[in-house]
């Protein structure tokens, strides 16, 4: 009878650690599918930005280039610091409006990245 109760508990203890095996490779692998996740909402939205980033740069030289071919062909220092004034306010309000874009698109990049672990870590907490 002993004998039996001493294979009955290793058998039990082995099912255990089975089962706690089986629970550290699903969250392992949670954990691996959060951070892949994650890493896909950051690529993505990183390349967002970096579009935004090109288009805005290449909208300013070619405004910038504008000006500058309106500056040359001005024929008084009066129209050449009226349009210099233009460019600098049109040039600054821009800057702003995309500061403001930047800002919204590094806010939804941090979100979006952290929304995967965000949800894996309170479904692991809840375990």
């Amino acid at each position: 009878m002993r004998g039996q109760s001493k294979v009955a508990d290793a058998a039990g203890k082995a099912m255990i650690m089975v089962k706690n095996l089986e629970d550290m490779q699903k969250l392992g692998k949670d954990n691996v599918d959060a951070t892949l996740q994650s890493f896909g909402a950051f690529s993505k939205n990183f390349q967002a930005i970096a579009t935004e980033m090109a288009n805005y740069s290449k909208k300013a030289f070619e405004e910038g280039a504008a000006v500058t071919e309106k500056l040359v062909g001005t024929k008084s220092l009066e129209a050449a610091f009226e349009v210099q004034s233009n460019y600098f306010k049109s040039a600054y309000e821009s800057f702003l409006a995309q500061s403001a874009k930047m800002g919204e698109l590094y806010t939804g990049l941090a979100q979006e990245s952290c929304k995967p672990i965000e949800s894996y870590l309170k479904t692991a907490a809840a375990k």
